[in-house]
């Protein structure tokens, strides 16, 4: 389910969604990295701060889901993205991944917002990739007869490493990752349909 078995280019045109979000967030990071724009201006108008969400700049629920403080960071979402993405988006097709990728994403930085201090900041795509997690989750627990024994032992296994790493990582959005686990779960029905 989560084993890779093709090549770069069968990979990049099997999963149009899943590619073209890892290239944004690569494109992002390098326009970062190097002086491309003066002041670090991505990150000046994009990151996720909760004051400045409060003062109108609703932009700001969907722009951290594309900005990656380090390449470590950048490096493990996009690795999750990679591995738990295709067999979604072959589920739902690369419209209705890039949409359900989006939904989760900001869901997760509206409960950041709502739920930490004004002073809180926060980049990643972690929420939506939680979200990821979420929807198998719904799926091996309501629709389990789809999956094998190993299939769903592997969720399980893979959602309970990532929610117990949420609360061993130092600076990680706890709020975030939970609240996009969350969406992922509870907004599953509204893509379900029978044939997995």
């Amino acid at each position: 389910m989560f084993t890779r078995t093709e090549s770069f280019r069968e990979y990049v045109s099997s999963y149009r969604a899943v590619t073209g979000l890892m290239f944004l967030m690569m494109i992002v990071f390098v326009f970062n990295l190097f002086p491309l724009f003066p002041g670090n201006v991505l990150f000046y108008y994009g990151t996720g701060v909760n004051l400045y969400i409060a003062e109108g700049q609703w932009w700001r629920l969907i722009t951290p889901i594309f900005l990656h403080g380090t390449f470590t960071h950048l490096l493990f979402n996009g690795f999750s993205l990679a591995i738990f993405g295709p067999a979604l988006e072959k589920y739902l097709g690369p419209l209705k991944f890039s949409l359900f990728f989006l939904s989760t994403g900001i869901l997760a930085n509206i409960a950041t917002y709502l739920l930490l201090p004004l002073t809180y900041t926060h980049v990643g795509a972690s929420g939506a990739i939680f979200a990821i997690l979420g929807f198998y989750l719904y799926l091996v627990l309501f629709h389990g007869s789809n999956f094998s024994t190993n299939e769903r032992n592997t969720i399980y296994t893979l959602t309970g490493i990532a929610v117990i790493m949420t609360f061993i990582q130092p600076q990680i959005n706890i709020v975030g990752h939970l609240a996009g686990l969350a969406a992922g779960f509870l907004t599953a029905p509204l893509y379900w349909r029978r044939k997995w």
